[in-house]
């Protein structure tokens, strides 16, 4: 199910793991799970804090293309223990798609990504991720399909990852003389003197 009303939680703890990176190396995890340590659950009280990347949006920046709502967007973005409320949620304007422009107000690893919809046809199908530069500070999110209907709908959006302050360097402004203005630059008269050796 993908979280219907009255369906039971569509993110239980025990779908809530980290994926092994080694997976992709060929490691197996037959018979008595993961040895790798990194499958490991979160606890309940720190689960919320995990996701809580939506702190770190600069929300007056935020954007979101081919809302039908005006605002509605920035709505999905709210705190883990929040994501069942079906009362705030974005929906598309003209067709299937939504773009999501979220500047962040330090740079951002990101580290996992949840969308939840509704569970009909409004689902989003197909999603991009566009990020600028290694250390995120702006994350881009297209909408790009859904399952079928006319126009696709979003409840919540949860970003987990880790947040540092972002260390930007101001413009320094200088002006180089590509030749000296002699105006610039008083010295006393040059007595001009000619020397001969013999």
């Amino acid at each position: 199910m993908r979280g219907g009303v009255g369906a039971p939680d569509p993110f239980p703890p025990a779908r809530l793991r980290r994926l092994c990176p080694a997976m992709a190396h060929g490691h197996g995890h037959g018979g008595g799970g993961c040895r790798c340590g990194a499958e490991r659950e979160e606890p309940p009280e720190r689960r919320g804090l995990a996701w809580g990347l939506y702190l770190r949006i600069d929300r007056e920046r935020l954007q979101c293309l081919n809302e039908r709502r005006e605002g509605s967007g920035a709505l999905v973005f709210r705190a883990w223990e929040d994501r069942g409320d079906r009362s705030q949620f974005v929906e598309s304007d003209d067709d299937e798609e939504l773009l999501f422009n979220i500047p962040f107000t330090g740079n951002v690893k990101l580290k996992g990504i949840i969308v939840m919809g509704e569970d009909d046809d409004t689902h989003p199908s197909e999603m991009r991720l566009i990020a600028r530069f290694s250390n995120v500070y702006h994350l881009s999110i297209h909408i790009s399909k859904n399952f079928g209907a006319e126009t696709t709908k979003i409840f919540y959006i949860g970003l987990r990852g880790e947040w540092t302050e972002a260390h930007r360097h101001e413009v320094t402004i200088c002006n180089y003389e590509a030749s000296a203005n002699p105006a610039d630059h008083k010295i006393d008269q040059i007595t001009p003197e000619t020397h001969f050796i013999s």
